[in-house]
């Protein structure tokens, strides 16, 4: 059983890994977004983003067609801006709240660092898909 494992380059397996961080992803910005009632348009981005990304890459990992890793390379770089805008919209939405940034504001207003954790596994996929030794 174990040895279906070897062959598969450290690429593979960590796009697999990469594609369950987009589903767990999915779950939270989920529940967060769904908890504020989606009163913003951009909060259905990533609800629609994760999930597709985390399929994308899945199947490329099982089927590497190209225009499978091109698509998910589009993929990935929209993702990667939409947490880039997802970072700016919710470090304006903790400076919005009464008191500003203060501390409480940051604990019970939008997370900041869950656009970010979008942005920052868009990247690391993107570099893993292009990486060349």
């Amino acid at each position: 059983m174990i040895n279906v494992w070897y062959g598969w380059p450290l690429e593979r397996v960590l796009v697999v890994l990469l594609g369950l961080m987009y589903f767990v992803i999915f779950v939270q910005v989920t529940l967060f977004h769904y908890r504020q009632n989606f009163r913003h348009w951009s909060m259905w981005i990533p609800v629609i983003a994760t999930p597709l990304d985390a399929l994308a890459m899945m199947t490329y990992v099982f089927y590497p067609a190209v225009w499978l890793g091109l698509a998910v390379t589009l993929l990935l770089a929209a993702s990667l801006l939409a947490g880039l805008m997802g970072s700016y919209l919710h470090w304006r939405g903790v400076g919005e709240r009464v008191g500003g940034y203060e501390m409480r504001n940051f604990l019970v207003g939008p997370p900041v660092a869950l656009p970010g954790m979008i942005t920052a596994t868009s990247l690391i996929s993107l570099i893993v898909l292009y990486w060349r030794r």
